[in-house]
């Protein structure tokens, strides 16, 4: 490990310490969310996957940010569903896209897999044995993309899982549906996690950016989108528990959704295993509101917080910095506004400090 990366993990275990500022993840330019440039063809390369990457994240390595530079296999949602059978396409100039729900029988049968053998677990796998060997210390590698217990199950079970849900003759088969997603997705992130030579309680996460956060108490990260078509009662019924049982092994979780859904938001600050909430529309929510919620429990909230219109920089972070103080909340931000030039991002960073820091 470098020593810059060395000192980046030092800062980010002060901040889930709750000692000096949050931290602020300023990109080195602007830079699409995914390389798709031939992407088909990279998914089934690990070197070039791996290149590919290593392109997004050597800006950062030298850039005044909090972030600390990261790549990962970017394999997508199917990620996790296609080694329990789930069919996908690779679309040009897309990210992967799920194929046909699957029988119940067929995924039954997944629930004795070893994820091991399965093609994007192997993908994975060569990918980070590339960068191993490649000997870059100073980029840290971190998890493809692992989604939430029941995103898995509605891959793999398909949209009438929303019908099943609610019908309490089918809550035997919900049950059986969820615990063998539960079991496919810990084994498929054990398994990460030993590719990585990471231990079970802590890891460098990216999410899906060149920009990654150490989290010395939290082991794991899922996505739950499908959750915001849920009514509350259903979310506390299913997804909750599911959450708990799914990160206990791993000290806690951190959590992405996408859309507007306070009454989940709300129920994930109030679960303590996790630890931090990712939103992808958070322009759909007030930042107030949203900063005071996670402030309540003490969860950290990642991510971007709405700009105003034509909001310059020092604006922007002066507002958003000040509203972090003014509720308490810890908040590692990704801006959606920031300048280009070197010294105007130091600049933004040591504002961002001041303003969050205790």
């Amino acid at each position: 490990m470098s020593d810059r990366l060395t000192n980046k993990r030092a800062l980010h275990e002060a901040f889930w310490r709750g000692e000096g500022p949050s931290l602020i993840l300023i990109p080195p330019g602007e830079q699409e969310l995914y390389d798709l440039t031939d992407y088909p063809a990279r998914f089934h390369d690990p070197q070039a996957m791996w290149e590919s990457e290593m392109r997004r994240a050597e800006p950062v390595v030298d850039w005044p940010t909090d972030g600390i530079p990261t790549v990962r296999p970017n394999l997508g949602v199917i990620f996790v569903p296609a080694m329990a059978g789930l069919g996908y396409q690779l679309p040009a100039d897309a990210m992967p896209w799920p194929g046909e729900s699957l029988p119940r029988e067929a995924i039954r049968a997944a629930q004795d897999l070893d994820v091991t053998a399965t093609e994007t677990m192997r993908l994975a796998a060569e990918f980070y044995a590339v960068h191993r060997d490649s000997g870059r210390n100073d980029i840290a590698a971190y998890h493809a993309d692992t989604q939430g217990v029941f995103d898995i199950a509605h891959l793999l079970n398909g949209d009438h899982t929303f019908y099943e849900v609610a019908d309490e003759q089918e809550a035997g088969w919900i049950d059986e549906l969820l615990g063998i997603c539960h079991e496919i997705y810990t084994r498929a992130t054990t398994q990460l996690k030993a590719h990585l030579d990471e231990p079970a309680t802590s890891m460098i996460h990216g999410h899906g950016t060149s920009q990654g956060v150490y989290f010395p108490h939290v082991g794991t990260r899922m996505a739950e989108d499908t959750a915001i078509l849920l009514s509350p009662s259903t979310i506390d019924r299913f997804i909750l528990p599911t959450i708990r049982r799914a990160t206990a092994p791993f000290g806690g979780a951190f959590v992405h959704f996408c859309g507007n859904h306070k009454p989940l938001l709300e129920r994930l600050c109030q679960t303590d295993e996790v630890r931090a909430i990712d939103l992808g529309n958070p322009e759909m929510y007030d930042s107030r509101w949203l900063l005071e919620c996670c402030a309540k429990t003490g969860t950290v909230l990642y991510g971007r917080l709405a700009a105003e219109p034509d909001e310059p920089w020092q604006t922007y972070v002066r507002r958003i910095g000040t509203l972090a103080s003014e509720t308490g909340a810890r908040v590692i931000l990704r801006p959606l506004v920031y300048p280009t030039a070197r010294d105007e991002c130091q600049a933004m960073r040591n504002l961002w400090h001041e303003l969050t820091g205790e």
